[in-house]
């Protein structure tokens, strides 16, 4: 026997043995096929049995990422759960609305609750519904139309759980987000949907009123006005507020940004009345022709926007910075505005004693007039 022969008996040899080893593990028809083989096959036979526990690691690292990712989703719902309430809206008697809302802060003989204003508009008694089913009397402290915001309060003992309060600026389109509340009424308090941001930064507008808003994918329905949007670390980001209803529309709901939201909260909570900036003019949107012609005012054809300068309040910001009527005002510190809608949005940015750059069109021409804010 040569020694290329030893060799190759040497090398079946020492597969035998491998086979041998590893016949429990399910590898004996792989080895077997690679013993009659040359020796050149040998290495493929030693590749297969290093590429296989390699496959097998793999598998197992995506099931416990999978594993920790449910456990984090459930981890965050606890974290908020205990704090969302039912609120219940009474005019004396009669049940006029029903919405959700949350604890955003207990101190000293009080727990504070964030919902909705249309959740309790057009009442004058509150009940809150918590989590273990006991209903509280509340007490509401503030609210404002604009932002769509109330601040009411309960006693603090019974409060269950605060929620932990997160930063919205954090959010990235894709992350995932839930949702706790009533909808549908307190029949379906307490259910979660799940979802993802869809976009961080829309503005949407609402009888005649436009918000920034958090848009998500989440199911929000008639109920879930005033809960918490929470995020994977079980902080409330945003309050769900509306949902854009249209048969031929689904997965569009939206809430107030939590930072924007506090701003306002704070004041609401002290009972304090929120006070915006105005110019103190009446004002008709350029498209209203027959309002224009109703009210004798003569503009420009040729302008497609802008609003019109209907009327200037004696005494007023406006009139201290020489705005006329029929004056089209086009934009404020440079941001188009096509509706009385969109330059509150703009106008509401600032604050009482800012000074803004109105563009306006007058006589054909393109001015700026500078306005010092006042307040309303």
């Amino acid at each position: 026997m040569d020694n290329k022969e030893k060799k190759v008996k040497k090398e079946n040899k020492e597969i035998k043995t491998i086979v041998k080893e590893k016949k429990n593990n399910g590898f004996l028809k792989f080895f077997i096929f690679y013993i009659i083989t040359v020796a050149s096959a040998v290495g493929a036979a030693i590749l297969v049995v290093k590429f296989v526990p390699v496959e097998s690691k793999v598998v197992t690292e995506t099931v416990n990422k999978t594993m920790v990712s449910e456990e984090g989703i459930e981890e965050a719902i606890t974290g908020v759960y205990d704090a969302v309430v039912t609120v219940k809206s009474y005019y004396g008697e009669t049940l006029v609305g029903t919405g959700s809302g949350f604890v955003y802060k207990k101190e000293d003989k009080n727990g504070y609750i964030i919902t909705n204003n249309h959740v309790i508009e057009n009442a004058n008694k509150y009940e809150v519904l918590l989590q273990n089913g006991d209903g509280v009397e509340a007490k509401l402290l503030g609210c404002d139309e604009y932002s769509d915001l109330a601040v009411l309060s309960i006693d603090a003992d019974k409060v269950i759980k605060v929620a932990k309060l997160g930063d919205n600026e954090l959010l990235a389109t894709g992350n995932t987000v839930f949702t706790v509340g009533s909808p549908m009424g307190s029949e379906y308090s307490g259910s979660v949907t799940k979802g993802i941001v869809s976009a961080k930064d829309r503005t949407v507008e609402n009888d005649n009123i436009v918000t920034k808003v958090i848009q998500t994918d989440a199911a929000i329905n008639p109920g879930n006005s005033g809960g918490p949007l929470v995020n994977m670390a079980g902080e409330v980001v945003g309050i769900t507020s509306m949902k854009l209803s249209a048969t031929q529309i689904e997965g569009m709901g939206f809430a107030i940004p939590i930072n924007d939201a506090m701003v306002y909260v704070k004041n609401l909570e002290k009972g304090e009345k929120i006070s915006r900036p105005t110019i103190g003019v009446s004002l008709i949107n350029v498209n209203e022709r027959y309002k224009l012609f109703y009210y004798g005012i003569n503009v420009d054809r040729n302008i497609e926007k802008g609003l019109v300068v209907a009327k200037v309040e004696k005494n007023s910001a406006a009139a201290k910075a020489g705005l006329e009527m029929e004056d089209v005002i086009v934009k404020i510190d440079g941001k188009e505005v096509d509706s009385l809608s969109k330059l509150r949005y703009y106008l509401f940015q600032y604050k009482i004693g800012d000074k803004i750059k109105l563009t306006c069109i007058r006589d054909k021409k393109e001015i700026d007039i500078e306005v010092k804010l006042e307040g309303e």
